[in-house]
């Protein structure tokens, strides 16, 4: 019988409780629902998390928020904590993860990536340590941590580079990961002929671990969620779902993407064969200790971030 490369059945029956972190920020936990959903649907039990990074038009303040700009949280490490349906910034912005505690019932983890790949490779070890969790799930919704950097549409890079860099890392030690890319091409970035190409590469390289669709179970439960939670990305795939078919435009009609039935799958791949055979960014800010380092990383390969965009935005006073 041939010997197959890791596969997600290997992942998932070795496992008991997912740690599942929608790893772009904002609505990308409305996305990392659908594959908690999946992965209880296997047996595991899951707790959910995101970043706290707002989109600026939710959050007009530049950047993810630190500790000391947050309030109603409990604080397992100085960029990990523990969010309740109250959480939010001191400005009095809820996070798009206290919205969804509130829909769940249960908290959530936040995550700061102030502190760069080595805060946030800090904050999940105790995370998964107190919370009992022995996987560790990273959700992309749009599929643009599959970039090599070099894409016209890119826009966020950032978030994703230090996420998946962290998941290398934590691999590496030993920790078993998962990365998932939802609703591909569904935030606008990358083309999906570029999403493709890199689902494509990864397969070759063994990386492509399984994939799994949304049900119409979890449509249900998604479409109300995103009642409560606000999303652009994350209500792509729902909406493909029930049938929608062509382009819609996103983001203040800046973005087009395109809605096929196959946005409602979820690609699972290795973190390890996404940092090597395709992050050219995240191999970049991989030892970066702050935001800034790893910011100036991407600037090095001639990259704009979203960072730097929400930053031009704010000085022009265009929140």
């Amino acid at each position: 019988m041939k010997n197959y490369p890791l596969s997600l059945e290997d992942l998932i029956r070795s496992s008991s409780r997912a740690l599942v972190i929608g790893i772009g920020g904002g609505g990308d936990v409305v996305g990392a629902l659908a594959t908690a959903r999946f992965l209880q649907f296997c047996g595991l039990d899951f707790v959910l998390g995101g970043l706290s990074w707002e989109r600026s038009v939710i959050d007009p303040v530049p950047g993810p928020r630190s500790l000391d700009e947050v309030q109603d949280v409990r604080p397992l490490h100085q960029h990990a904590w523990i969010a309740n349906s109250k959480s939010g910034t001191k400005t009095g912005i809820r996070f798009a993860e206290a919205k969804m505690a509130a829909v769940l019932g249960q908290e959530v983890l936040l995550v700061d990536i102030n502190g760069g790949v080595k805060g946030v490779v800090e904050g999940l070890e105790i995370s998964l340590k107190e919370l009992n969790a022995d996987l560790l799930v990273g959700v992309d919704v749009g599929g643009d941590s599959l970039a090599q950097g070099n894409e016209p549409g890119l826009r966020s890079p950032l978030a994703d580079s230090i996420m998946l860099a962290a998941y290398n890392h934590l691999e590496r030690r030993g920790q078993r990961t998962l990365w998932g890319v939802f609703g591909y091409g569904s935030d606008g970035e990358l083309t999906v002929d570029e999403i493709e190409g890199a689902l494509s590469k990864l397969a070759r390289a063994g990386g492509l671990l399984g994939a799994s669709g949304l049900t119409n179970r979890v449509v249900l439960e998604l479409e109300k969620v995103i009642q409560r939670v606000p999303t652009e990305a994350s209500a792509v795939p729902v909406e493909c779902a029930r049938g929608a078919w062509g382009e819609k435009k996103i983001r203040q009609d800046q973005r087009t993407v395109r809605l096929t039935p196959l946005t409602t799958l979820t690609f699972f791949l290795s973190s390890c064969v996404v940092f090597d055979t395709l992050s050219r960014p995240a191999r970049a800010l991989e030892g970066s200790s702050c935001l800034e380092e790893a910011n100036d990383a991407l600037h090095a390969l001639g990259m704009k971030t979203e960072l730097d965009l929400e930053r031009e935005k704010y000085q022009r006073g265009n929140p």
